[in-house]
């Protein structure tokens, strides 16, 4: 396991610490308004927690248990933590308009209300734990895009593979094909061959007319002339 798949490990441990959290916050928001209206950064803080809690463990679990899953692919962790990001910080967003509609000049009601107070600083809490998984989430998903883009563009296919077995920074390498000469290639004849290899045909010795010496082939070596014995002497007259 690389030091890139701890730390997404230890991010995806925080977020889902951090979601708790809002969860509770939020929920205990939605407890105290909801007989007559609810605040909309309560209802989206609860569903991003609880998207946040349901599906970050299953990517983990799920990269663990097998591979291939589609779950674990980059391209899939890209947009669905991207989406998790906007979420949050649409939640903060909505928390900060809060905030400022109700309390525009801070918690300052200590001595005064102090229930009044309390819920001002638990909004503060909410704004505060949104961000903080906003930024977790869009620092993550931008090294990771950042990483991807340089392993894809050395060759290697990381968009379709886990964050674990992915490698981003290894050059691939092509494999060299090896070209055999003919004029080099000593090979066996080919299977089922079962004929006898032919010779060059011998050629015959041809003679001049100047000094009979028979002339010699570029590849054979000259037939000898042997007179035929007759009865009568034979030869070659010079």
């Amino acid at each position: 396991m690389n030091l890139f798949s701890v730390a997404r490990i230890s991010l995806f441990s925080l977020t889902i610490a951090f979601s708790l959290i809002g969860l509770g916050l939020n929920a205990y928001f939605i407890s105290l308004t909801v007989p007559y209206f609810y605040f909309i950064f309560s209802a989206l803080g609860v569903a991003t927690a609880v998207l946040t809690i349901l599906t970050v463990p299953i990517m983990l679990i799920v990269d663990f248990i097998r591979r291939g899953a589609f779950t674990s692919m980059i391209v899939f962790e890209l947009s669905w933590l991207l989406i998790l990001a906007i979420l949050w910080v649409a939640t903060a967003g909505e928390a900060i308009y809060t905030f400022n509609y109700y309390y525009p000049e801070g918690c300052i009601y200590a001595t005064v209300d102090p229930t009044a107070n309390t819920y001002c600083m638990e909004l503060q809490a909410v704004e505060a734990f949104a961000f903080l998984n906003f930024f977790i989430f869009l620092g993550y998903t931008s090294v990771l895009l950042v990483f991807s883009i340089i392993g894809s563009s050395r060759g290697n296919s990381v968009w379709t593979s886990s964050v674990k077995d992915a490698t981003f920074f290894a050059q691939k390498s092509w494999p060299t094909q090896q070209q055999t000469p003919l004029n080099q290639y000593s090979g066996a004849p080919p299977t089922g061959y079962t004929g006898t290899p032919v010779s060059h045909p011998q050629q015959l010795g041809t003679y001049t007319t100047h000094s009979g010496t028979p002339a010699q082939s570029p590849h054979m070596q000259p037939q000898q002339f042997q007179p035929v014995y007759s009865g009568h002497p034979q030869g070659i007259s010079v």
